[in-house]
């Protein structure tokens, strides 16, 4: 219940920023942030900028999408460089887990050749509501050992630059077109509806690779 107070009263203070005279650079900040620790998504802030400014949607979806794909590279490097200072901590944390370097070696080695893992990966998270700070500071992780790490980075960043655009030029599409008459739903059932379509979407790769 404290967490749910918590994250309600950062819930606020972000959708405040809208109405102050640097919202853009706001938006800017909170969408990068939120890409490597910040709890609140930045469709909290844009979607008031865009109803405030509906001629301007183009706009703010492409910095909510920049500096978002700018966010996950810093987490990719925090994940990168960090990594061989917490590697034996998470390997004693997890051994329950059986996660030893051993078995994370044989990860990074099939991940490494199996580049559509890791772009379905990013750019499911990237999409939906899932915790996209996450996959993008494991990506960093998983990355320092892979056998092509060049294009594991393009993958990771492909992924992350199309996933984030996006859910962030849909919501400000919406808002756009249907102005606030949208805004309910998209608060009520956006999260849902973004997680079945990338359900599917992936669903739908996986039967064709197998299936066909």
């Amino acid at each position: 219940m404290l967490w749910w107070h918590v994250h309600r009263r950062l819930y606020d203070w972000t959708l405040a920023w809208a109405y102050k005279p640097f919202a853009s650079l706001a938006l800017f900040v909170l969408s990068f942030s939120e890409s490597i620790i910040f709890p609140v998504p930045p469709d909290v802030l844009l979607i008031p900028l865009v109803l405030g400014n509906r001629k301007k949607w183009l706009k703010y979806a492409f910095l909510c999408s920049l500096s978002s794909v700018l966010g996950a590279i810093a987490a990719y490097l925090i994940g990168w460089l960090a990594w061989p200072w917490i590697d034996e901590f998470v390997f004693r944390w997890f051994a329950w887990a059986k996660l030893t370097p051993e078995y994370f070696a044989i990860a990074q080695e099939e991940l490494g050749k199996e580049l559509s893992i890791v772009f379905w990966s990013v750019a499911t998270v990237g999409f939906t509501p899932l915790p996209f700070k996450v996959i993008n500071i494991a990506a960093g992780i998983v990355g320092t050992g892979v056998q092509n790490p060049g294009r594991f980075v393009a993958v990771f960043l492909f992924a992350a630059t199309a996933s984030r655009s996006a859910r962030f030029f849909l919501v400000a599409g919406l808002i756009r077109l249907f102005g606030a008459k949208i805004t309910p739903f998209i608060d009520k059932y956006f999260n849902w509806l973004s997680l079945l379509f990338a359900a599917l979407l992936v669903g739908g790769f996986v039967v064709i690779k197998y299936v066909l």
